[in-house]
């Protein structure tokens, strides 16, 4: 028994067949065309290709995407990115161009990372996780009693949107003050840039990195000038890892987990992230003092976590 996983990302399509394990046994990266039909067509012909190959016993496709997933795990509701995707039956057009020879079950991408993360990664053993994807925005997902979460609408998780500043920065979904305005690698950057302004003496580093030009500043600049021990590169590692720490405390109030498990690339940097946001965490977090505190821990599963979960789920 086989799974073909699919993770249409950005700029990527990543596709792997997976054994009943969850184990990785071949690999596909093409770009990621914007074009509905185009990667329906490129899906179809990988999952040919896998058959081709000899993984005839293919079970099911599971897709991990980008957007809003619906309750019936085969409709994306919305995508930022593909504007076809607006309740775009995602799952059905996949399977007719491979004549409905396996089921394709659509996941968001946040949600496959965090299982995969549940099942496979730092997650492991516990029995209510959050996970959270600190990349370009902040994802989400739920664990509750070993099962994922999806909400009534499939709409659960989406963790970055908390509303935690009135009247804050717009974000990109349309509102104000979401938590991925203040903790994300767009963030870091955001908070990176203001330091360099407000404090030219401290920013020899930064401007060095970026080549004297603010504008070009990037988040893996200010991630390499943190772990030299720049001032301001810790600064603004200081400030998501306080807005991190916030979002879990609020999270935490309503879920009460017994750890998150942080992922994506910002947290590459290991405790220069997670030390601000353990503490913020414990500074906002209600009855503080008298009460049990979530494990928060980096993500293990690596850059698979994602392939792995999508493959996982679409067996459930």
């Amino acid at each position: 028994m086989s799974t073909l996983a699919v993770d249409i990302g950005g700029t990527k399509i990543a596709a792997a067949v997976c054994d009943a394990n969850d184990s990785i046994i071949q690999r596909w990266r093409i770009p990621t065309p914007m074009d509905a039909d185009a990667i329906n067509q490129n899906i179809a012909k990988i999952y040919r290709e896998a058959i081709a190959s000899g993984h005839t016993d293919i079970e099911a496709i599971g897709v991990s995407a980008a957007g809003n997933v619906g309750a019936d795990r085969k409709t994306m509701t919305f995508a930022a990115n593909i504007p076809a995707w607006i309740n775009y039956d995602l799952s059905e057009h996949i399977g007719a161009l491979i004549d409905h020879a396996v089921p394709v079950v659509i996941e968001n991408d946040a949600n496959c990372a965090g299982w995969g993360e549940y099942v496979h990664g730092a997650g492991q053993g516990s029995r209510n996780m959050v996970a959270l994807t600190v990349g370009t925005g902040l994802g989400g997902a739920i664990v509750i009693n070993g099962e994922l979460y999806r909400g009534s609408f499939g709409m659960a998780a989406e963790l970055g949107h908390l509303p935690m500043v009135p009247d804050g920065d717009t974000c990109g979904c349309g509102l104000r003050g979401c938590a991925e305005r203040y903790t994300s690698g767009s963030a870091l950057e955001h908070f990176a840039k203001s330091a360099v302004r407000r404090r030219p003496q401290d920013a020899k580093r930064l401007l060095e990195l970026c080549g004297g030009d603010i504008a070009k500043l990037e988040g893996p600049m200010v991630s390499q000038a943190a772990q030299e021990g720049d001032v301001l590169g810790l600064y603004a590692f200081g400030k998501i890892g306080e807005w991190l720490g916030r979002t879990m405390a609020a999270t935490a109030a309503v879920l009460d987990p017994d750890i998150f498990v942080i992922g994506g690339g910002v947290v590459a940097v290991g405790d220069i992230l997670l030390e601000p946001a353990r503490y913020n965490y414990a500074r906002f977090l209600e009855g503080s003092a008298y009460r049990g505190h979530a494990k928060i821990v980096a993500a293990t599963a690596g850059q698979d976590a994602g392939l792995i979960g999508a493959a996982n789920l679409a067996l459930r």
